[in-house]
Protein backbone atom coordinates (compact mmCIF):
# COMPACT_ATOMS: atom_id res chain seq x y z
CA UNK A 1 0.00 0.00 0.00
CA UNK A 2 1.73 3.40 -1.24
CA UNK A 3 2.50 5.79 1.89
CA UNK A 4 -0.01 8.62 2.46
CA UNK A 5 0.29 12.47 2.34
CA UNK A 6 -1.61 14.68 4.18
CA UNK A 7 -3.35 16.96 2.49
CA UNK A 8 -1.90 20.42 4.04
CA UNK A 9 1.03 18.74 2.73
CA UNK A 10 2.90 22.00 1.22
CA UNK A 11 4.92 20.72 -2.04
CA UNK A 12 7.79 22.67 -3.17
CA UNK A 13 9.75 20.43 -5.82
CA UNK A 14 8.16 21.11 -8.90
CA UNK A 15 11.22 21.58 -10.64
CA UNK A 16 12.03 17.28 -9.80
CA UNK A 17 8.47 16.66 -11.19
CA UNK A 18 4.89 18.74 -11.36
CA UNK A 19 1.83 16.40 -10.29
CA UNK A 20 0.04 15.22 -13.14
CA UNK A 21 -2.23 18.19 -14.34
CA UNK A 22 -5.78 17.87 -14.97
CA UNK A 23 -5.65 18.78 -18.73
CA UNK A 24 -3.46 15.47 -18.88
CA UNK A 25 -5.49 12.88 -17.02
CA UNK A 26 -8.14 14.12 -18.80
CA UNK A 27 -6.64 13.59 -21.95
CA UNK A 28 -5.67 10.52 -21.03
CA UNK A 29 -8.44 8.91 -19.35
CA UNK A 30 -9.99 7.01 -22.21
CA UNK A 31 -6.54 5.00 -22.11
CA UNK A 32 -7.09 3.93 -18.45
CA UNK A 33 -10.33 1.72 -19.34
CA UNK A 34 -9.56 -1.85 -19.45
CA UNK A 35 -10.69 -4.41 -22.26
CA UNK A 36 -12.93 -3.76 -25.03
CA UNK A 37 -13.86 -1.08 -23.99
CA UNK A 38 -10.45 1.04 -24.57
CA UNK A 39 -9.81 -0.49 -28.20
CA UNK A 40 -11.08 2.95 -30.22
CA UNK A 41 -7.62 4.19 -28.69
CA UNK A 42 -5.70 1.95 -26.84
CA UNK A 43 -4.62 0.03 -30.03
CA UNK A 44 -0.99 -0.36 -31.32
CA UNK A 45 0.21 2.52 -33.15
CA UNK A 46 2.13 0.66 -35.91
CA UNK A 47 -0.64 -2.12 -36.57
CA UNK A 48 -2.88 -1.60 -40.05
CA UNK A 49 -6.58 -2.99 -38.53
CA UNK A 50 -9.06 -0.38 -36.86
CA UNK A 51 -7.90 0.19 -33.68
CA UNK A 52 -4.35 0.54 -34.99
CA UNK A 53 -5.13 3.16 -37.03
CA UNK A 54 -7.48 5.12 -34.15
CA UNK A 55 -4.43 4.92 -32.02
CA UNK A 56 -2.03 6.20 -34.54
CA UNK A 57 -4.35 9.34 -35.40
CA UNK A 58 -3.83 9.75 -31.64
CA UNK A 59 -0.51 10.24 -31.51
CA UNK A 60 0.13 12.51 -34.78
CA UNK A 61 -2.52 14.72 -33.39
CA UNK A 62 -0.42 14.65 -29.98
CA UNK A 63 2.91 15.23 -32.68
CA UNK A 64 0.93 18.09 -33.95
CA UNK A 65 -0.21 19.48 -31.22
CA UNK A 66 3.18 19.72 -29.35
CA UNK A 67 4.76 20.86 -33.01
CA UNK A 68 2.45 23.94 -33.02
CA UNK A 69 3.15 24.62 -29.42
CA UNK A 70 6.68 24.71 -29.45
CA UNK A 71 6.82 26.72 -32.93
CA UNK A 72 8.34 23.57 -34.54
CA UNK A 73 7.64 23.92 -39.01
CA UNK A 74 6.74 20.37 -39.12
CA UNK A 75 4.94 17.66 -36.89
CA UNK A 76 7.73 15.05 -37.72
CA UNK A 77 10.20 17.23 -36.47
CA UNK A 78 8.95 15.82 -33.11
CA UNK A 79 10.51 12.63 -32.26
CA UNK A 80 8.56 10.78 -29.11
CA UNK A 81 11.04 8.98 -26.77
CA UNK A 82 10.67 7.73 -22.99
CA UNK A 83 11.76 10.99 -21.34
CA UNK A 84 14.45 14.03 -21.48
CA UNK A 85 17.51 11.60 -20.53
CA UNK A 86 16.88 9.39 -23.81
CA UNK A 87 16.41 12.87 -25.97
CA UNK A 88 19.73 13.63 -24.38
CA UNK A 89 21.48 10.21 -25.25
CA UNK A 90 19.99 10.52 -28.60
CA UNK A 91 20.95 13.95 -29.31
CA UNK A 92 24.55 13.63 -28.31
CA UNK A 93 25.39 10.50 -29.93
CA UNK A 94 22.91 10.64 -33.20
CA UNK A 95 24.08 14.41 -33.89
CA UNK A 96 27.81 13.64 -33.03
CA UNK A 97 28.17 10.70 -34.92
CA UNK A 98 26.26 11.73 -37.51
CA UNK A 99 27.90 15.30 -37.85
CA UNK A 100 31.37 14.01 -37.75
CA UNK A 101 30.45 10.89 -40.69
CA UNK A 102 29.33 13.62 -42.91
CA UNK A 103 32.22 16.00 -42.40
CA UNK A 104 34.34 12.86 -43.19
CA UNK A 105 32.31 12.07 -46.49
CA UNK A 106 32.96 15.78 -47.17
CA UNK A 107 37.08 15.05 -47.19
CA UNK A 108 37.42 16.14 -43.59
CA UNK A 109 39.81 13.74 -43.54
CA UNK A 110 41.25 11.81 -40.25
CA UNK A 111 39.91 15.40 -38.18
CA UNK A 112 39.02 14.79 -34.87
CA UNK A 113 35.70 16.01 -33.84
CA UNK A 114 34.89 18.31 -31.25
CA UNK A 115 31.49 18.74 -29.12
CA UNK A 116 31.44 21.90 -27.03
CA UNK A 117 28.97 21.47 -23.99
CA UNK A 118 29.06 22.95 -20.15
CA UNK A 119 30.02 22.12 -16.95
CA UNK A 120 26.39 22.76 -15.55
CA UNK A 121 24.65 20.31 -17.78
CA UNK A 122 21.95 17.65 -16.23
CA UNK A 123 24.26 14.31 -15.97
CA UNK A 124 22.03 13.30 -19.24
CA UNK A 125 24.10 15.58 -21.12
CA UNK A 126 27.62 15.44 -19.35
CA UNK A 127 27.41 11.36 -18.92
CA UNK A 128 27.33 10.77 -23.12
CA UNK A 129 29.52 13.52 -23.64
CA UNK A 130 31.92 11.35 -21.47
CA UNK A 131 31.13 8.44 -23.33
CA UNK A 132 31.73 10.41 -26.73
CA UNK A 133 35.14 11.50 -25.31
CA UNK A 134 35.95 7.79 -24.64
CA UNK A 135 34.97 7.23 -28.69
CA UNK A 136 37.76 9.09 -29.77
CA UNK A 137 35.79 13.06 -29.82
CA UNK A 138 37.35 15.95 -28.02
CA UNK A 139 35.39 17.32 -25.60
CA UNK A 140 35.49 21.14 -24.11
CA UNK A 141 32.80 21.62 -21.16
CA UNK A 142 32.49 25.31 -20.75
CA UNK A 143 32.47 27.16 -17.13
CA UNK A 144 29.37 29.84 -16.33
CA UNK A 145 30.11 33.38 -15.14
CA UNK A 146 29.19 33.32 -11.08
CA UNK A 147 25.64 33.70 -11.84
CA UNK A 148 25.64 30.26 -13.49
CA UNK A 149 25.64 31.84 -17.53
CA UNK A 150 27.28 31.22 -20.71
CA UNK A 151 28.53 33.85 -22.11
CA UNK A 152 28.95 34.28 -25.66
CA UNK A 153 32.84 35.26 -25.98
CA UNK A 154 33.44 32.20 -23.88
CA UNK A 155 31.58 29.97 -26.69
CA UNK A 156 33.23 32.10 -29.36
CA UNK A 157 36.88 31.16 -27.97
CA UNK A 158 36.29 27.54 -28.10
CA UNK A 159 34.24 26.69 -31.36
CA UNK A 160 36.26 26.13 -34.85
CA UNK A 161 36.12 24.18 -38.14
CA UNK A 162 36.64 20.72 -36.07
CA UNK A 163 33.07 21.54 -33.91
CA UNK A 164 30.22 18.89 -35.21
CA UNK A 165 27.67 19.96 -31.99
CA UNK A 166 27.04 22.28 -29.33
CA UNK A 167 24.76 21.26 -26.32
CA UNK A 168 24.08 24.40 -23.91
CA UNK A 169 21.06 23.94 -21.83
CA UNK A 170 17.99 26.19 -22.01
CA UNK A 171 17.71 26.71 -18.23
CA UNK A 172 19.42 25.22 -15.15
CA UNK A 173 17.17 22.82 -13.52
CA UNK A 174 19.37 23.95 -9.52
CA UNK A 175 19.93 27.90 -9.42
CA UNK A 176 17.52 28.87 -12.44
CA UNK A 177 19.88 31.00 -14.84
CA UNK A 178 17.90 31.41 -18.28
CA UNK A 179 20.59 31.28 -21.13
CA UNK A 180 21.00 33.09 -24.12
CA UNK A 181 19.89 30.54 -26.48
CA UNK A 182 19.56 32.31 -29.48
CA UNK A 183 22.71 34.16 -29.20
CA UNK A 184 24.69 30.82 -28.35
CA UNK A 185 23.25 28.43 -31.81
CA UNK A 186 24.00 31.78 -33.98
CA UNK A 187 27.78 31.19 -32.97
CA UNK A 188 27.69 27.72 -32.92
CA UNK A 189 26.28 28.07 -36.48
CA UNK A 190 28.63 30.51 -37.87
CA UNK A 191 31.38 28.09 -37.09
CA UNK A 192 29.71 25.47 -39.26
CA UNK A 193 28.56 23.24 -35.38
CA UNK A 194 25.06 22.23 -34.73
CA UNK A 195 23.15 23.10 -31.71
CA UNK A 196 21.12 20.95 -29.13
CA UNK A 197 19.14 22.23 -25.96
CA UNK A 198 18.16 20.57 -23.19
CA UNK A 199 14.70 22.61 -22.91
CA UNK A 200 13.22 20.35 -19.77
CA UNK A 201 13.27 23.12 -17.20
CA UNK A 202 12.87 26.11 -19.74
CA UNK A 203 9.23 24.47 -21.01
CA UNK A 204 6.26 26.29 -19.99
CA UNK A 205 8.51 28.63 -17.73
CA UNK A 206 10.21 30.75 -20.66
CA UNK A 207 9.26 31.41 -24.07
CA UNK A 208 9.93 28.58 -26.25
CA UNK A 209 9.75 29.09 -30.53
CA UNK A 210 12.28 26.81 -31.86
CA UNK A 211 12.24 28.65 -34.89
CA UNK A 212 12.81 31.63 -33.51
CA UNK A 213 15.57 29.96 -31.56
CA UNK A 214 17.27 28.50 -34.49
CA UNK A 215 18.09 25.61 -33.09
CA UNK A 216 18.80 22.19 -34.32
CA UNK A 217 18.12 19.81 -31.48
CA UNK A 218 15.92 20.13 -28.76
CA UNK A 219 14.67 17.90 -25.91
CA UNK A 220 11.75 17.99 -23.38
CA UNK A 221 9.86 15.63 -20.75
CA UNK A 222 6.21 15.69 -20.04
CA UNK A 223 6.42 15.21 -16.31
CA UNK A 224 8.34 18.83 -15.61
CA UNK A 225 4.55 20.14 -17.29
CA UNK A 226 2.03 18.29 -15.31
CA UNK A 227 2.04 15.94 -17.82
CA UNK A 228 3.03 11.76 -17.45
CA UNK A 229 5.98 10.56 -16.55
CA UNK A 230 8.41 7.85 -18.81
CA UNK A 231 7.78 9.73 -21.73
CA UNK A 232 9.54 13.26 -23.63
CA UNK A 233 10.72 14.37 -27.25
CA UNK A 234 13.29 15.36 -28.61
CA UNK A 235 12.90 17.89 -31.20
CA UNK A 236 15.00 17.23 -34.63
CA UNK A 237 15.12 20.10 -37.30
CA UNK A 238 14.30 18.87 -41.06
CA UNK A 239 17.63 17.52 -42.80
CA UNK A 240 19.71 17.61 -39.12
CA UNK A 241 22.50 14.78 -39.49
CA UNK A 242 21.24 11.96 -37.18
CA UNK A 243 22.10 8.54 -36.89
CA UNK A 244 19.38 6.33 -35.03
CA UNK A 245 20.41 5.95 -30.87
CA UNK A 246 17.59 2.55 -30.39
CA UNK A 247 17.50 0.73 -32.91
CA UNK A 248 14.53 -2.22 -33.68
CA UNK A 249 11.07 -1.55 -35.45
CA UNK A 250 11.62 1.42 -37.32
CA UNK A 251 9.41 3.47 -35.52
CA UNK A 252 9.39 7.46 -35.63
CA UNK A 253 10.27 7.21 -39.00
CA UNK A 254 13.68 5.19 -38.26
CA UNK A 255 14.85 7.85 -35.79
CA UNK A 256 13.52 5.85 -32.67
CA UNK A 257 12.30 2.61 -32.25
CA UNK A 258 10.06 0.70 -30.44
CA UNK A 259 6.30 0.88 -29.87
CA UNK A 260 5.09 4.25 -29.17
CA UNK A 261 3.39 5.22 -25.63
CA UNK A 262 0.25 6.66 -27.06
CA UNK A 263 -1.53 7.54 -23.72
CA UNK A 264 1.97 8.81 -22.39
CA UNK A 265 2.47 11.54 -25.42
CA UNK A 266 -1.30 12.60 -25.71
CA UNK A 267 -1.23 13.17 -22.25
CA UNK A 268 2.27 15.00 -22.77
CA UNK A 269 0.12 16.84 -25.96
CA UNK A 270 -2.36 18.37 -23.40
CA UNK A 271 0.16 19.54 -20.85
CA UNK A 272 1.95 20.73 -22.65
CA UNK A 273 -0.53 22.97 -24.23
CA UNK A 274 -1.83 24.05 -21.13
CA UNK A 275 1.30 25.08 -19.80
CA UNK A 276 2.10 27.17 -22.86
CA UNK A 277 -1.19 28.41 -22.30
CA UNK A 278 -1.17 29.66 -19.12
CA UNK A 279 2.75 30.76 -19.62
CA UNK A 280 2.70 34.45 -19.47
CA UNK A 281 0.32 34.68 -16.58
CA UNK A 282 1.50 31.59 -14.39
CA UNK A 283 5.41 32.67 -15.04
CA UNK A 284 4.15 36.39 -13.73
CA UNK A 285 2.51 35.02 -10.91
CA UNK A 286 5.33 32.81 -9.89
CA UNK A 287 7.97 35.27 -10.12
CA UNK A 288 6.53 37.13 -7.67
CA UNK A 289 6.26 34.34 -5.03
CA UNK A 290 10.23 33.64 -6.25
CA UNK A 291 11.22 36.86 -5.10
CA UNK A 292 8.72 37.02 -2.13
CA UNK A 293 10.44 33.76 -1.19
CA UNK A 294 13.82 35.34 -1.50
CA UNK A 295 13.40 38.35 0.57
CA UNK A 296 12.20 36.26 3.29
CA UNK A 297 15.19 33.84 3.32
CA UNK A 298 17.30 37.30 3.29
CA UNK A 299 16.10 37.57 6.98
CA UNK A 300 17.92 34.30 8.35
CA UNK A 301 21.55 34.98 8.91
CA UNK A 302 22.47 30.90 8.17
CA UNK A 303 21.01 31.64 4.56
CA UNK A 304 22.71 33.08 1.75
CA UNK A 305 21.36 33.29 -1.78
CA UNK A 306 23.26 31.33 -4.29
CA UNK A 307 22.87 33.54 -7.19
CA UNK A 308 21.68 37.19 -7.35
CA UNK A 309 18.56 37.09 -8.27
CA UNK A 310 16.81 40.89 -8.85
CA UNK A 311 13.08 40.90 -7.85
CA UNK A 312 11.19 40.45 -11.39
CA UNK A 313 14.34 39.78 -13.44
CA UNK A 314 14.01 36.93 -16.04
CA UNK A 315 17.07 36.51 -16.37
CA UNK A 316 16.18 33.22 -13.95
CA UNK A 317 13.26 30.45 -14.15
CA UNK A 318 10.10 32.08 -12.34
CA UNK A 319 9.80 29.04 -9.91
CA UNK A 320 13.19 28.18 -8.74
CA UNK A 321 14.66 29.64 -5.73
CA UNK A 322 18.19 28.64 -4.36
CA UNK A 323 19.93 29.13 -1.51
CA UNK A 324 23.19 27.63 0.64
CA UNK A 325 22.60 27.47 4.58
CA UNK A 326 25.17 27.28 6.84
CA UNK A 327 25.89 25.23 9.60
CA UNK A 328 22.95 21.94 7.91
CA UNK A 329 23.72 19.61 5.53
CA UNK A 330 21.24 19.14 2.09
CA UNK A 331 19.96 15.40 3.80
CA UNK A 332 18.80 17.29 6.81
CA UNK A 333 17.19 20.13 5.87
CA UNK A 334 14.77 18.29 3.44
CA UNK A 335 14.25 16.00 6.27
CA UNK A 336 13.19 18.52 8.64
CA UNK A 337 11.56 20.12 6.29
CA UNK A 338 9.34 17.31 5.37
CA UNK A 339 8.52 16.51 8.87
CA UNK A 340 6.81 19.82 9.16
CA UNK A 341 4.72 19.13 5.53
CA UNK A 342 6.81 20.64 3.29
CA UNK A 343 8.52 18.90 0.31
CA UNK A 344 11.67 20.12 -1.19
CA UNK A 345 14.82 19.27 -2.66
CA UNK A 346 18.78 19.80 -2.74
CA UNK A 347 19.12 20.20 -6.38
CA UNK A 348 18.67 18.01 -9.35
CA UNK A 349 16.60 14.51 -8.40
CA UNK A 350 18.51 12.59 -10.70
CA UNK A 351 21.64 12.97 -8.21
CA UNK A 352 19.14 13.58 -4.76
CA UNK A 353 20.50 10.23 -3.36
CA UNK A 354 24.78 11.33 -4.19
CA UNK A 355 26.55 12.79 -1.01
CA UNK A 356 29.01 15.06 -3.48
CA UNK A 357 28.23 18.63 -3.38
CA UNK A 358 26.43 19.30 -6.90
CA UNK A 359 28.66 19.99 -10.26
CA UNK A 360 26.70 23.01 -10.79
CA UNK A 361 27.80 24.26 -7.54
CA UNK A 362 31.24 23.29 -7.86
CA UNK A 363 31.63 24.99 -11.73
CA UNK A 364 29.94 28.36 -9.62
CA UNK A 365 33.20 28.33 -7.67
CA UNK A 366 31.22 27.18 -4.41
CA UNK A 367 33.62 25.12 -1.96
CA UNK A 368 32.41 21.82 -0.76
CA UNK A 369 31.66 23.31 2.76
CA UNK A 370 28.90 25.60 1.73
CA UNK A 371 27.55 23.35 -1.48
CA UNK A 372 26.18 20.78 0.92
CA UNK A 373 23.90 23.07 2.43
CA UNK A 374 22.28 23.60 -1.17
CA UNK A 375 18.46 23.71 -0.85
CA UNK A 376 16.48 24.47 -3.97
CA UNK A 377 12.71 25.46 -2.94
CA UNK A 378 10.66 25.18 -6.54
CA UNK A 379 7.19 26.25 -7.19
CA UNK A 380 4.43 25.28 -9.48
CA UNK A 381 0.86 25.96 -10.72
CA UNK A 382 -0.66 25.05 -7.64
CA UNK A 383 1.63 27.00 -5.08
CA UNK A 384 0.16 29.93 -3.37
CA UNK A 385 1.01 33.00 -1.30
CA UNK A 386 0.33 31.18 1.94
CA UNK A 387 2.61 28.19 0.98
CA UNK A 388 5.31 30.34 0.66
CA UNK A 389 4.07 32.28 3.80
CA UNK A 390 4.28 29.10 5.89
CA UNK A 391 7.29 27.78 4.50
CA UNK A 392 9.26 30.90 5.52
CA UNK A 393 7.17 30.42 8.73
CA UNK A 394 8.90 26.69 9.16
CA UNK A 395 12.27 28.03 8.31
CA UNK A 396 13.30 29.09 11.42
CA UNK A 397 12.49 26.09 13.41
CA UNK A 398 14.24 23.75 10.88
CA UNK A 399 17.20 26.13 11.62
CA UNK A 400 17.18 26.53 15.54
CA UNK A 401 15.94 22.54 15.80
CA UNK A 402 17.51 20.81 19.02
Amino acid sequence: MPASVSEDYVYLDWAATAPLAEEAARAMEPYQVPGRANLGVGGNANSLHAPGRAAFAALEEARRSIARDLGASRPDEIVFTSGATEADNEALFGIAHAAAAERRRRGAGDFVPHVVTTAVEHDAVLAPAKRLEAQGFRVTRLAPNRQGFIEERALEDVVGPDTVLVSVQAANSEVGSVQPVAELARVAHSAGALFHTDAVQALGKVPIDLGALDVDAASFSAHKVGGPKGVGALYLKARTPYEAYLLGGGQESGRRSGTQNVAGAVGFAAACHAACEMRGLEAARQRALRDRLYAGLAAFDAVEATVHVEAGSEDFLPNIVHVLVGGLESETLILRFDMRGFGVSGGSACSSHSLEPSHVLHALGIDDDRAHGALRISMGRSTTEADVDAFLEAVAGVLDWS
